[in-house]
């Protein structure tokens, strides 16, 4: 077998802005690990488990914003990376998935570890690319280069995601011990990339239509944090005078008087408050949005119109309102927004900010007063954070909680994470962990605990960044399913829903080396915070334990509290 062509595969990523190799162990993919592991610019990290070596490598590219290659043997192993394909095709991560395979002539031949492994992702790929399996030949080499350029051209372009590329490979496929792979041979396909601006037609059309609408409302989804962004959006918001509202996730807090508390809110305001905060014009940008009361308050109470800023991809209609598409940056459309001469409702304004101001004042004063519990838990661990650092959010009730509470305008070094393109807890933490592997700061995961040991296997490597914190909030159990509708008059809700469990994060901790902190009230947490943030060479779990029960209490209560507040009118006297 000429390894030659094997070899510039390594090249090729390298050239096309590849730096980091996740590789699971396997036999058929021998070759790929050999060129890859020798190379000797490319960063190799080996993890066994399949599925969370994939999210381990989204959480990489994620934090790098570059594409980070997943290299498997043939078989199930490949099958295993799916849960993180799909989450890296709804949020534009580029991840390059390279499988090793069997020659088809062995397909359906009951040979081992040979299943059928074209299109092995089906839509959840950018595109599938299968590669010739005589590689000898020099039109099969040539080919086998190209779809290497061209799947990670199209990973890297607009918008973002992951491909696949399979590679069959005949026996003998181990290289020998004094193979010298001659990266150079390699040819790359570069592509150069474009921003889109619109027509000066189009622009006269926005103008006119932006003019039009007096109550102007802009909303952003989960998207990664841009100083340059926040400067030019802030200055549209207060020259303006329209609302911005962000949950954590669109990490657009450090600007000042952003709407972040409207999940305490939304649900609880009577119908004229309702009709009084409906937008005319609604201005969106970024992916998904995690607040299910927005969606149903924007789907309820519909603008005239809706503008989605999206410089490409598939554009979703989240609030059933949508009528303009522009596919431009956000900071390009904002940038040419600010120099429009009508300003905004200032009254409309300072309602939707006066809510959002009594939110905040409730919430604080809220957990001031409650007893030992989860919500509360999150509130003080947000109010104790490092001035600089990354928070990746687990599902379920984590995101939900710090969504409600929010960061300040303050925090302007933190940028928060979460797998909120499929909502799963399954790779939680191993994302966390390919994301403090390219963090220069602390890279602190809150997660509960059922999303904790489901992915336990995220420390089964070598390779545990010392600068990653972990909280686990350990209820015992899914938490979230005594708090949604449904569940929670169902007599089958303990055992199929809520699954308690009796695990403890001390065990996992001394088994794979991370230094273990515990807590059951909340001085005791504000104390050790300071000691768990300190750099001291090891990675660092802190535990909180509570109580199921008095969780849905004073979730309850809270909700309960926040309806009362908000049971009559309030607005129109700004």
């Amino acid at each position: 077998m000429n390894f030659n062509p094997v070899f510039n595969i390594a090249e090729i990523c390298y050239r096309l802005g590849v730096r980091d190799v996740v590789i699971s162990p396997g036999s058929r993919n021998a070759p790929l690990i050999v060129s890859f592991s020798r190379h000797p610019k490319l960063e190799t990290y080996v993890i066994s488990d399949e599925r969370s070596a994939a999210f381990i490598a989204l959480g990489m590219a994620q934090k790098s914003k570059s594409p980070v290659v997943v290299v498997s043997t043939s078989g199930s192993a490949g099958f295993n990376y799916a849960p993180a394909v799909a989450e890296a095709f709804f949020q534009n991560i580029p991840l390059i998935v390279i499988t090793a395979d069997r020659p088809p002539e062995w397909i359906d031949q009951r040979d081992g570890q040979t299943i059928h492994q074209l299109n092995l992702y089906g839509d959840h790929v950018k595109k599938s690319f299968q590669c010739p399996v005589d590689i000898d030949n020099e039109d099969a080499a040539w080919h086998l280069e190209r779809n290497i350029s061209d799947a990670i051209n199209l990973a890297t372009d607009g918008p973002k995601g992951p491909v696949h590329i399979n590679i069959p490979f005949r026996e003998p496929f181990y290289p020998s011990i004094d193979e010298k792979p001659q990266y150079k041979l390699a040819k790359t396909i570069q592509k150069s990339f474009t921003t889109r601006q619109l027509s000066s037609a189009d622009w006269a059309n926005l103008v006119d239509e932006w003019n039009f609408h007096k109550k102007r409302l802009i909303v952003v989804g989960q998207n990664e944090m841009s100083t340059e962004l926040d400067l030019v959006l802030g200055e549209v918001k207060a020259k303006k005078h329209i609302p911005v509202i962000g949950d954590t996730l669109s990490n657009i807090h450090p600007i000042p008087e952003v709407v972040k508390s409207h999940d305490v809110f939304i649900d609880a305001i009577d119908e004229r408050t309702a009709k009084e905060l409906q937008p005319d014009l609604l201005i969106t940008f970024g992916k998904t949005v995690l607040s299910k009361g927005l969606k149903k308050y924007l789907r309820k109470n519909k603008p005239k119109a809706h503008w989605h800023i999206q410089q490409d991809g598939l554009v979703a209609d989240t609030f059933q309102s949508l009528t303009r598409v522009i596919p431009v940056t956000p900071i390009n459309f904002f940038n040419s927004v600010k120099d429009i001469v009508a300003k905004g409702d200032h009254v409309y304004s300072q309602q939707w900010l006066e809510l959002h101001k009594r939110a905040a004042e409730f919430m604080n004063e809220f957990h001031a007063s409650e007893k030992f519990n989860e919500f509360s838990t999150v509130h003080t661990i947000l109010s104790n954070l490092p001035m600089s650092c990354d928070i990746h959010l687990a599902n379920s009730m984590v995101v939900r909680y710090a969504s409600m509470i929010g960061l300040s305008h303050t925090h302007r070094q933190i940028e928060t994470f979460c797998n909120r393109g499929t909502s799963g807890i399954d790779g939680c933490t191993s994302t966390a962990v390919g994301s403090a592997l390219k963090a220069k700061k602390t890279t602190l995961l809150i997660t509960g605990d059922m999303a904790f040991f489901y992915d336990r296997n995220a420390f089964w490597h070598q390779h545990i960044p010392e600068n990653l914190r972990i909280i686990v909030l350990n209820n015992h159990g899914g938490g979230i399913f005594d708090l949604i509708e449904g569940p929670w008059k169902l007599p089958e809700k303990e055992k199929y829903f809520v699954t308690n469990q009796p695990l403890k994060a001390k065990n996992l901790a001394e088994e794979f080396g991370l230094k273990y902190y515990h807590c059951a009230s909340i001085g005791g947490l504000s104390k050790g915070l300071g000691k768990f943030w300190v750099q001291d060479g090891h990675a660092k779990i802190l535990e909180i334990e509570s109580s199921i029960e008095v969780n849905t209490e004073v979730f309850k209560k809270f909700k309960q509290q926040a309806k009362q507040l908000w049971n009559q009118p309030i607005l129109g006297k700004a």
